[in-house]
């Protein structure tokens, strides 16, 4: 059996509180979050690796006795009545993977590549799939010394797996490919080979293994996920600026109206908004300068609650999918049991997806509607378009026209990938998920709210100038001071790309307490 050296496998005595421990069943966003961004290393519990034994000799069984099992000596798809020879098994296993692996578009980013693989490994850790603990040694090897396959993004349906992102990440463990590694683009035969990676020669039942997964689209969904869950946090504290800016009315945040409906999202963002904006100056009651607020202020609770509520569901399927089971077939019973099913179908994650990314663009389009009370002097007494010197100069006016432009892209990218499919295979395959093409979309969703809530950031900061910072909350006030190290405030006119991209960038980095 293929090995790799122990140095490989074992962690320093240093490192070994930094370590996510993967059996298959029990992993969480929070720890997938450590290893994907604060390095921390990843391994496998010893009680899966015996799972993951006793898988491979029930497959080996299979092989020597020539008994006829789906993918492991037949065929795939179409050609599942195809008999394969016992002394060909090996060929099948490679031709599957090269055929498999054409991918076309730009690379997944670093972040879900790393995803997959670790995702990819924890799923074979379940001890459904047959492959030998080599296989997975490999997967965690890749994700502790960051090297990350390149793999284009476009070419997945969703069902029958992600099979072509997925062939492109068993390309690398057989030293095929390409990596990034150490922010250079590299042959993977290369790389592995500096690393003392040992390439692996697939045996039976192992290709498709590795590539009957959801493994793309759910890497690709805890990435835009994580983005998400920090967005809507700071949404929320951007929308308070915004409030302390347009002098907005307090009372609409008032717990009992909140349980009165009995959303826990709703009530909580209620909260929070109240925390932020406790000791303000800049907040009215009602009736002091009107009796009510539109409604992008005074339902913030409601509609930012509501997009909590389809995060949350979000986040419940991803980390069941993180721990699931979705190769075919699945050998159950060591062996005596090998069942073809469908676990590889992404509906789930595909419906998931296609609800983050509405939930996500609704953030920015009420966002937008901020922006424009902001800035439109029929809809305030702010100074017109936040200018220092209005008519003369512009100032924030193109800033909404930039905001428009992309809550009207997110509308085009919102429509849901999940309600579409082709049939593929000869018809074998004839319904399909389309979940990878969803949470690609939801990506780019993200990227595109964050640009929103950055302009609404920057036309805040300077409503709020306006009316006196000093009379800030304790909370938005230290925010405030903290944006203005990355957005001056605006004494004339310049090229606000800057600034928004600059206010982009910084949110991206953040975490609100």
């Amino acid at each position: 059996m293929e090995k790799l050296t122990e140095s490989m496998m074992t962690l320093t005595r240093g490192e070994e509180n930094k370590v996510v421990t993967l059996n298959g069943n029990t992993l969480t966003l929070a720890e997938v979050k450590r290893v994907l961004f604060e390095g921390v290393k990843a391994a496998a519990s010893d009680a899966s690796m015996l799972r993951v034994t006793n898988s491979h000799e029930a497959v080996k069984k299979i092989v020597s006795e020539e008994k006829v099992i789906y993918g492991i000596n037949t065929g795939f798809g179409k050609f599942s009545d195809v008999r394969i020879d016992q002394g060909n098994v090996e060929d099948l296993q490679l031709n599957l993977i090269r055929s498999h692996a054409c991918g076309v578009g730009e690379p997944f980013p670093e972040s879900v590549s790393r995803a997959m693989l670790l995702l990819r490994a924890n799923a074979l850790l379940k001890g459904f799939s047959g492959v030998r603990p080599v296989v997975i040694e490999t997967l965690i090897a890749l994700v502790n010394k960051q090297i990350h396959p390149v793999i284009p993004q476009q070419g997945s349906l969703g069902a029958s797996g992600d099979l072509a992102p997925l062939s492109h990440l068993a390309l690398v463990l057989m030293g095929e490919g390409e990596v990034f590694f150490k922010g250079e683009r590299k042959p993977a035969l290369e790389v592995l080979a500096q690393e003392g990676i040992k390439p692996l020669t697939l045996q039976a039942k192992e290709g498709l293994a590795l590539i009957n997964g959801t493994q793309a689209m759910t890497a690709m969904g805890v990435i835009g996920y994580l983005e998400a869950e920090k967005i809507a946090y700071q949404s929320e504290l951007i929308a308070a600026v915004t409030m302390e800016g347009l002098n907005g009315i307090i009372d609409a945040f008032d717990e009992n109206i909140h349980q009165a409906r009995g959303y826990q999202q709703q009530v909580d963002t209620a909260r929070r908004m109240r925390e932020y904006l406790s000791g303000s100056s800049l907040i009215t009651r009602q009736g002091e300068i009107r009796v009510q607020d539109a409604y992008s202020i005074r339902c913030i609770p409601q509609v930012h609650g509501a997009s909590w509520q389809a995060l949350d569901y979000v986040k419940e399927k991803l980390e069941i999918e993180m721990n699931a089971a979705t190769d075919n077939p699945l050998i159950f019973e060591n062996g005596e049991s090998v069942i073809s099913g469908g676990n590889f179908h992404g509906q789930p994650i595909a419906l998931a997806m296609d609800f983050m990314k509405i939930a996500v663009a609704e953030l920015a389009n009420i966002s937008e509607r901020r922006i424009e009370r902001l800035v439109n002097p029929q809809l305030s007494d702010l100074p017109p378009f936040l200018s220092p010197e209005p008519g003369l100069q512009s100032g924030a006016m193109i800033l909404q026209y930039v905001a428009a432009s992309l809550v009207s892209e997110n509308k085009t990218l919102a429509h849901p990938a999940s309600v579409d499919s082709i049939p593929s295979s000869g018809n074998q395959e004839d319904h399909v998920s389309m979940g990878t093409i969803g949470s690609r979309h939801a990506y780019q969703i993200i990227q595109n709210v964050n640009k929103v809530l950055a302009i609404e950031l920057i036309c805040a900061l300077q409503a709020a100038e306006f009316r006196g910072s000093e009379k800030m909350a304790d909370k938005t006030k230290r925010f405030y001071e903290d944006a203005r190290k990355i957005v001056p405030s605006i004494t004339k006119d310049r090229v606000f790309s800057k600034d928004i991209e600059a206010c982009s960038s910084w949110l991206k980095k953040i975490e609100i307490d």
